[in-house]
């Protein structure tokens, strides 16, 4: 007699309803988000990338141990990573135990945080295994006698520690900012003997439906939501068309917390030093003025709320490193962006042209605020 179909969309809910017995999320968006990357890790080999899951937290007893926990039973072959090596790792993906893993890292402050130490082999590993076909080169052998061999990276990886990861990891992830427990937020005492049990039943179930819709999926390319490109689309493709598949009510809210979460990670990205320069320079310092002293413009970056400049490695920003991160970025002429003769009160003083940065804004810089036209500079002034 056959199997009766899974309804995929009940099946969520009930992932769904699993992780909000022992989790408190941020926000309703990141309920769906951490539900569809569960779903996701059973159809790894229907996407070409994988999104990495990132419970970070600004301090410890947020909840993040406990949600990789809870996301450990309902994930094909979960490997908890906290101690394990560069070289374990590698052959794990390479299948070597039978089935390639779901790797958890908690913890992950100490790969990439300032007391990482000597990482740099795992870092590598979890940078590359986001794509498929990419594999990591190491010399394998003994003494002379050694050899090239490529190990398989591409595999399901989730994390959790504190602060933030590098941006090469940020921008491939579904951030999830847990915060501690608020007192009239309650959940239930997480009991291995007891909880593993039953997620890894709904595991199973997962795997199952998992098999009923791996053609569907594969050969799927969902609508997204409108400005959802580059990097935010690579992380939310798989999750959207999961969640097609599964019907009901999850396309629907699938984009929904795609658009939520995409603009939340728009507006915590600060993007490089170099960006947040190119920004508050156009946002705070050259806003309505089409030319400025480099003496005013330093002044000006240096008392900036919230800002870096005024203490950069113990010292104020200067002119030399000002002109050195500015020379990075080019003109509209495609010359490097550097100081100009500015005429001002009868005397000449170097200083930046607004004209001379428009072409790095508009190329760099979030959207900008309303502001006011800016003037061309006249030709007298240029000297």
């Amino acid at each position: 007699m056959t199997e009766p179909a899974i309804d995929g969309a009940a099946l969520l809910n009930e992932v769904e309803a699993f992780h909000r017995r022992f989790n408190v999320f941020p926000t309703e968006a990141a309920y769906v988000a951490v539900t569809l990357w569960d779903a996701h890790a059973h159809l790894l080999d229907a996407f070409d990338s994988t999104p990495r899951l990132a419970f970070l937290s600004p301090e410890p007893g947020s909840g993040k141990s406990r949600a990789l926990e809870v996301v450990e039973t309902l994930v094909p072959r979960a490997m908890a990573a906290v101690d394990a090596s560069a070289a374990a790792l590698f052959r794990s993906v390479s299948g070597v135990d039978g089935g390639r893993p779901t790797i958890l890292f908690d913890e992950i402050d100490t790969i990439f945080g300032p007391k990482a130490g000597e990482n740099e082999q795992l870092r590598g590993f979890i940078n590359a295994g986001h794509t498929r076909g990419r594999p990591m080169y190491r010399c394998v052998g003994d003494g002379a006698n050694q050899q090239v061999q490529g190990f398989p990276s591409f595999c399901v990886v989730a994390v959790a520690g504190l602060g933030y990861l590098p941006d090469t990891i940020m921008t491939r992830s579904v951030i999830v900012r847990m915060r501690r427990r608020a007192r009239n937020e309650r959940v239930e005492q997480f009991r291995t003997r007891i909880h593993v049990r039953e997620g890894n039943e709904i595991r199973d179930r997962l795997a199952k439906w998992a098999e009923a819709v791996q053609e569907q999926v594969t050969d799927s390319f969902p609508e997204l939501p409108e400005g959802v490109t580059d990097r935010p689309a690579d992380v939310w493709e798989p999750l959207i068309a999961i969640a097609d598949a599964a019907g009901g009510d999850w396309p629907d809210r699938a984009r929904k917390a795609c658009t939520t979460m995409v603009k939340a990670s728009q507006a915590n990205d600060k993007g490089s030093i170099g960006i947040r320069l190119l920004t508050d320079l156009r946002d705070h310092v050259l806003s309505g003025i089409d030319r400025l002293p480099t003496v005013a413009i330093l002044d000006r970056l240096n008392a900036l709320d919230d800002a870096p400049w005024a203490d950069m490695g113990g010292k104020p920003l200067d002119s030399r490193r000002l002109s050195r991160m500015l020379s990075e970025y080019v003109t509209t002429d495609g010359d490097p962006v550097a100081s100009r003769n500015i005429k001002t009160g009868g005397s000449v003083l170097k200083g930046y042209y607004s004209t001379d940065l428009h072409d790095a804004w508009q190329r760099y810089c979030p959207p900008a605020p309303e502001s006011p036209l800016l003037p061309l500079p006249d030709a007298e002034s240029r000297v």
